[in-house]
């Protein structure tokens, strides 16, 4: 990226941008192109792929085209659709809540601990609940970690226990408790009905309970948590889709320093 918060080869491409008013872009700028897809309870013929071009147009979508249709089960079709939306976003108003942290490599977050703390970071993860998923918690915490970015066991100045899936939020927070856990990273994979929503509240309320909300680091992780959901649950992180162990390993390492330099 460079000259703030769009992509210079985008302005320079077509004068016509207008970072106020922005739409999808197809084939020329402004032209409002979305491909999308979605699964009706409907039997599949005529009268779906109908119902599924009024269904595009009340969604604000003009020209709708349905490319590809296909009876899933008896009484439900899904469509892969084309359309041209009449909507458009602000850009400019946009302000997306972000974790306040630089992002360090594994080698200068080990030399970071080293530097600033002294000791290592002891930091205790799961899948809290009934979520039986466990690559979330493994591609943050496991050696191997995921996509060339190592997990948090791999790092020389952290004492990493993953805990696996399905732990009771109540034996959570004794692991760590057990373990002198600086840090507890919960992992949300399983999102049905919100039910990470209720999970992720019952351990706040459970540590704020036990009076040990501000003694310890507590960061979530899933695909559908954000760093602006978290707050508003009472962890002091949240990390998204496209996020590694290299960012939660340099925030913890950040955040326990910030809280070192204020208790001074």
């Amino acid at each position: 990226m460079s000259g703030g918060l769009y992509s210079m080869d985008a302005k320079d491409f077509d004068k016509t941008l207008d970072l106020t008013q922005v739409k999808p872009y197809g084939d020329t700028m402004n032209d409002g192109k979305v491909q999308l897809s979605f699964t009706l309870p409907v039997l599949c013929g005529p009268e779906a792929v109908e119902a599924a071009k009024q269904l595009l147009k009340e969604m604000g979508f003009n020209n709708p085209l349905v490319v590809f249709y296909q009876e899933l089960t008896p009484g439900y079709t899904f469509f892969n659709c084309y359309g041209s939306t009449v909507h458009t976003v602000d850009f400019t108003s946009i302000y997306v809540p972000k974790v306040e942290s630089t992002v360090m490599e594994m080698k200068e977050t080990d030399e970071y601990i080293r530097q600033n703390i002294g000791r290592k970071l002891v930091v205790v993860g799961a899948s809290t609940g009934t979520d039986a998923h466990t690559v979330g918690i493994d591609a943050i915490m496991n050696m191997k970690g995921y996509a060339g970015h190592y997990g948090i066991e791999r790092y020389d100045m952290f004492d990493a226990y993953n805990l696996g899936s399905q732990v009771p939020n109540e034996e959570f927070i004794a692991k760590g408790l057990e373990l002198h856990a600086d840090a507890l990273l919960v992992s949300q994979t399983v999102t049905q009905k919100d039910v990470h929503i209720k999970n992720l509240t019952e351990l706040i309320e459970l540590l704020e309970a036990e009076g040990l909300r501000d003694k310890l680091i507590v960061v979530c992780g899933g695909p559908r948590i954000s760093h602006e959901l978290a707050k508003e649950l009472g962890y002091d992180a949240g990390f998204g889709a496209g996020t590694y162990a290299d960012d939660v390993a340099s925030f913890v390492a950040q955040e326990f320093v910030k809280r070192m330099n204020t208790k001074k």
